[in-house]
């Protein structure tokens, strides 16, 4: 007995593994995030599909033991790479009880999506050497530790945190200084895509104007800038 947790990507439907492609043909019920994912993306599958958003833990378990108990080839949703702030964990865990063994399917992250619209590499030699992955502190979260973060030479990438912008903005700054590079990428890879560049000082002003409150990644960097020296592969 198996359900499958599969990374769907960013939003674009070729971003998909040709593994999480093949199983969502096959699948008899489809669970799907339907605060991030419209089911429009799914119409080419044909297995039933349920919209998980408002549903409590306790009912998407349910829903996929009985199912699968039943027979069915179940595929859960997950948006971007499930390994990445996608409550992958607590599902695994319940259902591991019930004796569902699960398995996970990688999926292309917002955050190598958007850094992909960007052209930029995350990591650039003699700039930075690390990337940090965070969510600002919130109703989840108590504490998020972006000061801490923003002291390190390494590329920050936040997300579900654009509707805190100017705050970001302004606690990084203070470390960083102003004028460092961010940018803003809202639906990377979808046709509606919107790419916003600026500096930690106009930054906030920029997304408020565009109407971006959701659905966006945040990078802040000097690996913006695209400068750096030759990496040893090349030389």
């Amino acid at each position: 007995m198996k359900v499958y947790f599969i990374g769907f990507g960013p939003g674009d439907m070729e971003l998909l593994t040709i593994k999480a492609y093949k199983i969502l043909k096959r699948a008899d019920l489809i669970i799907y995030p339907g605060s991030i994912i419209d089911e429009g993306f799914l119409k080419e599958f044909g297995g039933k599909k349920v919209n998980s958003y408002g549903m409590k833990l306790e009912e998407i378990i349910e829903l996929i033991e009985s199912n699968v108990k039943a027979g069915k080839i179940v595929a859960r949703i997950v948006s971007g790479d499930p390994s990445i702030f996608s409550a992958l964990n607590e599902q695994i865990v319940e259902l591991e009880k019930r004796g569902i063994e699960c398995e996970v399917i990688p999926g292309v992250s917002s955050v190598f999506s958007a850094s992909a619209v960007l052209k930029t590499e995350l990591t650039i030699p003699s700039v930075s050497h690390a990337v940090a992955i965070l969510r600002p502190a919130g109703r989840t979260l108590d504490k998020d530790y972006l000061e801490e973060f923003a002291k390190i030479p390494c590329t920050l990438v936040i997300l579900l945190g654009v509707d805190k912008i100017e705050e970001i903005a302004e606690r990084v700054g203070r470390i960083r200084g102003l004028d460092e590079p961010i940018a803003v990428v809202y639906h990377a890879s979808r046709d509606d895509e919107i790419v916003i560049r600026g500096t930690l000082r106009d930054i906030a002003e920029k997304v408020k104007r565009a109407g971006i409150r959701r659905t966006a990644v945040i990078i802040i960097g000097r690996v913006l800038e695209r400068r750096g020296r030759r990496s040893v592969l090349y030389a």
